[in-house]
């Protein structure tokens, strides 16, 4: 878990000789550390996706039962630094706007590869059972595909198919498709079974066609490693006129509104709403969103994390460095050190009851699919739980912004009600 940094003590002496304290809890030093949060953040997931690259040549190139289960880890091991990093989204458009390539969901997976009998996929999707990899030529209404050639410009252009949001051909989740397979336990344990046999090529291929699935996934991994290369970029401080510099260029304010209403908005319509509330209403597996792997604990974690680390100014690397320095909770204290202590306690609470989900599945194997099932109330209550104290969250970070002059922040609750 990260460690929150003291708040800055500024005593009269050090008013008079250090310039440096002063400026830690000005609103420009603090929209300046959340670029290289930022930066540090995209970055790590950029290096974890390129494992995950080698992880999945490897698979390709000797398909086992140990590089598949490498290659499931390195995946794992690759969304803790993602994750987090999608706090930065609401209040940045470019992040918003380049994202669903990486983590649309849910999808419908026919569109990639085979699936069981009886699947069930959104009513009216053209594309729901396309089965790319099986099929050299697409045809989805009058459009005709040439599929012969899988490669990470034709994922790209995949997606969305016919129109249909359901029709995610790239990112983390068709990753994961291939590298687990459908998730057929429903709410009781387990995850998907897919077997390294599906990447053997000749007479011990299972399931047909492991040459195109290894191009797919090959395809996919590419992709997801020139996304994130491409957006780490963006945030760096070596590059001119990149998003870093376009942000740093508004006012202050401005750029601490971004940053509050982003955090916000995972809080609240994002987090609360769309992953959990959503799936726990309709108990359905088909909205939760790590499904293949059975990671989402993790995965809703870290979307915790990554709001806790832009209020507290800080973010622990993969390698164990930590970056830091001024923050929003700086901000909230200079202006009245009790009302941070209040917000700041209302953080610590919200990440550790979302971490609950977490406790639940690595020491009682409850996962959040079995969570969510109708007939779990203990597991309804524990979802419920988080989902609530992620809305208290949501309303200490709009006093936040209250207390540090930015008002009518209303992030997103994308039309969920509370």
């Amino acid at each position: 878990m990260l460690k929150i940094r003291a708040s800055y003590i500024i005593t009269s002496a050090l008013l008079m000789s250090s310039h440096s304290a002063i400026a830690a809890v000005d609103q420009k030093n603090v929209v300046e550390n959340y670029t290289d949060i930022a930066y540090a953040v995209f970055d790590d997931a950029y290096i974890t996706a390129k494992k995950l690259q080698l992880s999945v040549n490897a698979l390709v190139k000797t398909p086992s039962k140990q590089t598949l289960d490498q290659a499931r880890e390195a995946w794992l091991a690759s969304r803790v630094p993602y994750q987090q990093s999608e706090t930065f989204r609401f209040g940045n458009a470019i992040v918003d706007d380049w994202e669903g390539q990486l983590n649309a969901w849910p999808l419908d997976e026919g569109l990639i590869d085979y699936v069981a009998k009886g699947y069930h996929f959104e009513l009216g999707n053209e594309g729901a059972q396309a089965n790319i990899i099986a099929n050299s030529s697409i045809q989805v209404g009058a459009n005709k595909i040439d599929a012969s050639k899988i490669t990470p410009e034709l994922l790209a252009n995949l997606n969305e198919l016919a129109g249909s949001e359901a029709n995610v051909a790239t990112g983390y989740h068709a990753i994961e498709f291939l590298l687990w397979g459908q998730d057929l336990h429903g709410t009781q344990a387990g995850a998907g079974e897919r077997p390294y046999t599906d990447y053997v090529i000749g007479k011990e291929c299972t399931n047909g066609h492991c040459d195109r699935r290894a191009q797919y996934l090959e395809a996919a991994a590419a992709l997801l490693v020139q996304d994130l290369e491409w957006m780490k970029g963006q945030w760096s401080s070596e590059i001119k006129d990149n998003y870093r510099t376009e942000l740093l260029k508004q006012p202050a304010q401005d750029g601490i509104r971004k940053m509050m209403f982003g955090m916000g908005s995972l809080s609240l319509g994002e987090l609360a709403g769309e992953r959990m509330k959503v799936a726990l209403e309709a108990n359905s597996t088909e909205d939760e969103h790590d499904c293949f792997s059975d990671n989402t604990h993790n995965s809703h974690f870290y979307n915790e994390q990554g709001i806790y680390n832009v209020f507290n100014g800080s973010y622990t690397r993969v390698d164990g460095s930590v970056v830091k320095g001024a923050s929003i909770k700086d901000l909230v204290a200079d202006k009245n050190a009790e009302e941070a202590k209040q917000i700041a306690v209302q953080f610590d609470k919200t990440r550790k009851q979302v971490y609950t989900l977490v406790d639940s599945a690595e020491k009682n194997n409850q996962h959040f699919d079995q969570l969510i099932a109708a007939n779990n109330k203990a597991g309804n209550d524990l979802v419920n739980a988080a989902i609530q104290s992620l809305v208290k969250q949501t309303e200490a970070i709009e006093k936040a912004a209250s207390v540090i002059g930015i008002t009518s922040l209303s992030p997103d609750n994308a039309d969920h009600e509370f």
